[in-house]
Parts: C-alpha cells; structure tokens; sequence
C-alpha cells in the first residue's frame, strides 16, 4: 500500500511538474495565440464594418446630390426656356427675329411669280395665254416710275381671284389691304368688277377686263391710274384653290335669303348639280357652294344689298367665315392648314416685303381692321348702258379718290384734297 502511495504521489509530482513547466506554457502560449486571433479578426471585422458604414453613408448621401443636380439642370433649362418665349414675343429684336423666320418660310411656300407681258403695236396683248410666269428672287413694283399716290407708312397689296372658264381669265373678286403703321389701321377695299375705268394703251371698259386683256401688269396700272394709288404687290389665288381651301378647313357657316337660296339652286353658280341644295337660313357651304355663293348679284343678299354691292358684300362675309373657321382649329391643324393654304398663294412679294409687313402688322398693337367698297354711297351712277357696255358702274371719281385717301392714309379733307392735286399732275 505504501508503494502504491508513493507512485500516486510520484504521478501527482509528474503532473504538477508538466502542469508547471510543460502543459501550462504550452495552454499558455496556445490562448494567447488563439486571443491574438480573435482580436486580429475583430480588428479586420471592425474595419470592415467601418468601411462598409462610410461606403454606405456615401452610397445614401450620393443620389440626393445627384438629384439635386440634376434638378437644378432642369430648373435652368426652364428658366431658359421662358426667358427665350419672353425675349422672342415681348422685345423688339425678339419679335423681329420671328417675323425673319416667317417671313422666309412663307416666301418659300407661297408661288413666287412675275408675270412678262408681250406686246403689240396696239398695245399689250389681248391673249392672256402669251403671259409667261417665271420665279424670281426680289422682284416688286417699286422699282420703276411711281404711278399714283405713295406715301412710306403706308403698303397696298392688290389681293384679287382669278376666274378661269372656258378659256377666259376673269377678276371677279379684287380688293386692297392697306396697312398703315402711322394710324395704326388695315383697310380692306373692296373693287367693283363693273367699275367704269380708262384702261391704259387700250380702252375704256369694265374693270375686270384688264386683267384678261392685259395680265396682272395691265390690272395694276389700270388700278394705279385710275384710283390715283400706288400699289406695292399682289398676292392672288384662283378659283379652283379657293374652293380647296373652303374644303380643307370642313366648309363655312353662311346665311342665305329665300331669293339666295332658289337662285343658287337653280342656275350654275353652283356648277355641281349635286350641291344645289341649299335652303334659306344658315347653310353648312362646301367649296363649290360657297364659290357659287361669292359670285352672285343677280339678286339681294339676305339683308337687301343688290347688284355688285351685294356681290362684294358676300365676297366679305365669305372671307370673314372662313377666316374665323381658321381661327377655331387647334395648333395642329393650324400648321397643316397653313401649309396647305399658301401653297395656292401666288404673289410677287419679295421675301423682304413679306418680313417687312409682318413687321408693320406687329408694329400696330390694337389694330383697327375696316372694310369698304369703291364707288362709296352717293359717288356713282349704274346705268342700263354706257357707250359699248351694259349696266356699268360710273364713278365720281375725284369723291371716292379723296375719301379713300382719308380712310387709308388718314388725310384730313384738306390734305386729301392738296394730296389728290399733286397726283393728278404727275400722272399722264
């Protein structure tokens, strides 16, 4: 038993021994090594989550200031945008910068013509067909000797349809805007088709007759001669276009008179069969009807106006409609419109004529538009017959000449009639 009590004490020593000197260095040595990689790792771990703590404050903080700039890129475009609308419709230069870019689209789309006229030793050639149009750049009618009265504030464009049946080439509808920037008013002026006048190199007959006996040159210097005024340019359109126009815009809101209505559902004024159906009242008007419509005087508007009165006076009514029918489409159909519209345009007007008068349009801010007929009330006779023509029209000419000069160029009855004295002893 002693002996087994002393090997167990000597295992005792052995261990304390190992537990002293060998294992317990070894323990030791091992958890400082295992701590040292705890902490190691804790370290890495702290850093990574340090890391991944800026990168996502970056990664959070990051979208707003983009968006931010991206904001205020948009809000400057904006700015940019309305102060771009503001300097082109309320400056000056602005709103000559747009009249530029009008002015070269219209002349673009509009037909550029000048008219060449051959002559004879009687004078202009009585065959319209000899009339040879050929496109210019610049072409107007104040290039030459000044016919009748001109004054710088004011621009008279001769607008007239021409009428082609059978062969012939008639002006049934002639008329003169007059826009005068000193007064700020455009005057429309109606022309009576029967007006008694002096044709230059040829004869005295109905106004419309130049045309066809002369061409558009012919038309302008019987007008300038005779009415004592200088026109600038013309823009016409025929009537086939005309009633592609009506067309195009849906057709227009007339109102006829019992008489109107069986007139026109009777005779060719309306030269499809199929349209002659129109009644009294307010009529839906095509392009035909509303071409047949424009050329009637052989009886009383609705309200009473005979003759070439009456028939001036629908050629307004009809102009008024359509352009109101023009008005009421959207933005859209405008430009299509528009487009379609000035392609039936034929015009002398050079393109700095065109930016000229839109200028001169957005010059006059409140414009006041008025329209009137030549011979005025009072100022004309309508015979059965004078010398070789039926049912003229005479005028007197000097009381119209000076009324037209008060209404156009806003003369007073003095400077109308000083004005008309100086004309008249220039002109031969």
């Amino acid at each position: 038993m002693k002996e087994n009590n002393n090997e167990k004490s000597n295992s005792e020593n052995d261990f304390n021994i190992q537990g002293d000197f060998g294992f317990d260095d070894d323990s030791y040595d091992i958890k400082e090594s295992l701590k040292q990689q705890v902490s190691e790792q804790m370290d890495a771990n702290n850093t990574d989550s340090d890391q991944l703590s800026t990168d996502d404050i970056a990664e959070a903080q990051d979208p707003p200031k983009k968006k931010h700039t991206a904001l205020k890129v948009f809000g400057g475009i904006i700015v940019f945008l309305i102060l771009s609308v503001c300097f082109l419709l309320f400056t000056k230069p602005g709103n000559r910068l747009i009249t530029k870019i009008l002015a070269n689209y219209i002349s673009v789309a509009v037909n550029k013509d000048v008219t060449a006229t051959t002559t004879t030793t009687d004078g202009p050639s009585s065959n319209v067909e000899e009339n040879v149009p050929t496109v210019v750049k610049e072409y107007d009618w104040n290039t030459g000797e000044i016919v009748g009265r001109k004054e710088d504030y004011v621009t008279n464009i001769l607008i007239f349809g021409v009428e082609e049946l059978f062969g012939a080439s008639n002006t049934d509808t002639m008329m003169i805007a007059s826009i005068n920037t000193k007064d700020s008013t455009i005057v429309l002026s109606s022309l009576m088709r029967d007006s008694y006048v002096s044709v230059p190199d040829w004869k005295s007959t109905k106004l419309n007759a130049a045309y066809a006996h002369g061409g558009i040159e012919l038309l302008r210097n019987t007008i300038e001669q005779n009415y004592k005024i200088h026109l600038d340019g013309y823009a016409y359109v025929n009537f086939e276009a005309f009633e592609n126009v009506v067309n195009l815009l849906g057709g227009v809101k007339i109102q006829l008179g019992a008489k109107e209505a069986n007139y026109l559902n009777t005779t060719n004024y309306i030269s499809n069969k199929a349209y002659r159906n129109v009644t009294e009242g307010i009529n839906l008007l095509n392009g035909n009807q509303a071409l047949g419509f424009c050329r009637v005087r052989k009886v009383p508007t609705y309200d009473g106006v005979n003759d070439d009165f009456g028939r001036t006076l629908r050629q307004r009514r009809l102009l008024n409609a359509i352009f109101e029918k023009y008005k009421s489409q959207n933005i859209i159909q405008l430009i299509t419109t528009t487009n379609t519209c000035l392609g039936y345009v034929n015009t002398n007007l050079s393109t700095g004529q065109i930016e000229m008068l839109l200028n001169a349009m957005l010059d006059i801010k409140s414009p006041t538009i008025q329209m009137q007929s030549i011979p005025i009330d009072g100022a004309y006779e309508s015979p059965k017959k004078y010398e070789n023509c039926t049912w003229p029209i005479l005028l007197d000419w000097d009381a119209n000449i000076l009324d037209m000069y008060k209404t156009i160029y806003g003369d007073t009855d003095e400077e109308a009639y000083n004005n008309l004295t100086t004309i008249k002893t220039t002109i031969r």
